[in-house]
């Protein structure tokens, strides 16, 4: 015979099935953005459009084609294929912002994806990432404030890659140099650094008055791929008016309503992606950080940070 009493369910196995099913549920929808990150939104190459009015009231619109972060390694095909597109845009400058390489067999497939990009004006400086082979590094140090990095890959040939560019594209290397463009029938003062991430930047050698002697500029432009706040900070003192940077990745990894949750650099995590403005030394400036093309080989997945070139349109002030 059997008791009339119903048998209780123990309280940890009442809870233990709802959170069971929590706990599968995170698995998937873990495993679905990591098959998402990994499996498409990396390779989901995207062009922005932005628009600046920032130039004199009198001035043309100045199309500047700004990538940065490719990060090329010889099989990336369609990477390679979507870079060679970009000559579509028939941009009046383009501009280069390191971390080009990341294998030592990158140079010719890098080199003939830009080649249709060769017939416009261009202006490039190096990144980390462009002296060293990647290796593999634990995430961590991503998060850890001030990280500077201590480089254990094999040396690439960045200076020999850089001057194949500069020669067959006509393309100036601004690596710690400044000179003035004449591009679209606009005077630019344009000024670069070695990557400031390493530590390499000179700036003592791109700032302080011009001495060419040919009269005033329509704009004053910086390069520097790593976005650190001493390089933007006298860039925007010494009078840049647009600084282009990339490094960031844009985060690369991004929460919906949060955003990046690293910048790998000094700068704020609000500004890793897209146009902001700058303020130091009583000036203000423009900073576009470039979210770039590639990932490094070692961690390749975007989550809400789709890899992207960026045409930036310099418009005159009174332009809508």
């Amino acid at each position: 015979m059997t008791s009339g009493r119903r048998l209780q369910q123990s309280p940890s196995r009442a809870w233990g099935r709802p959170v069971g099913r929590a706990a599968t549920g995170l698995g998937v929808a873990g495993a679905l953005a990591v098959a998402y990150a990994a499996g498409y939104e990396r390779t989901a190459y995207t062009l922005r459009r932005v628009v600046l009015p920032m130039l004199a009231r009198d001035a043309q619109p100045l199309r500047i084609l700004h990538i940065s972060d490719l990060h090329i390694t010889p099989n990336q095909k369609r990477k390679l294929a979507w870079i060679g597109d970009l000559a579509r845009l028939v941009p009046d400058l383009v501009a280069l912002t390191g971390d080009v390489l990341a294998h030592p067999d990158a140079d010719e497939p890098t080199l003939l994806a830009l080649s249709s990009l060769f017939g416009f004006p261009g202006v490039f400086v190096p990144g980390n990432n462009d002296y060293y082979v990647p290796t593999l590094k634990s995430p961590h140090r991503y998060l850890l404030p001030g990280d500077v990095p201590t480089p254990k890959g094999a040396p690439l040939d960045w200076a020999g890659f850089a001057k194949s560019l500069a020669a067959d594209s006509g393309w100036l290397d601004l690596t710690n140099t400044r000179t003035v463009l004449r591009v679209a029938g606009l005077r630019i003062d344009v000024r670069g650094v070695d990557d400031a991430r390493l530590r390499r930047d000179d700036l003592s050698a791109v700032l302080g008055p011009r001495d060419d002697g040919n009269g005033d500029v329509d704009l004053v432009l910086g390069l520097s791929h790593t976005p650190e706040p001493r390089v933007l900070d006298a860039y925007t003192a010494d009078g840049v008016a647009l600084t282009l940077s990339g490094h960031t990745h844009g985060g690369q990894i991004r929460v919906p309503f949060v955003g990046a949750l690293v910048a790998n650099c000094g700068l704020d995590r609000g500004r890793v992606r897209g146009l902001s403005r700058y303020e130091a030394g009583g000036r203000s400036s423009w900073l576009h950080v470039s979210a770039g093309l590639g990932t490094s080989p070692f961690a390749p997945v975007r989550f809400a940070c789709r890899p992207e070139a960026t045409l930036i349109t310099l418009a005159p002030a009174a332009w809508t």
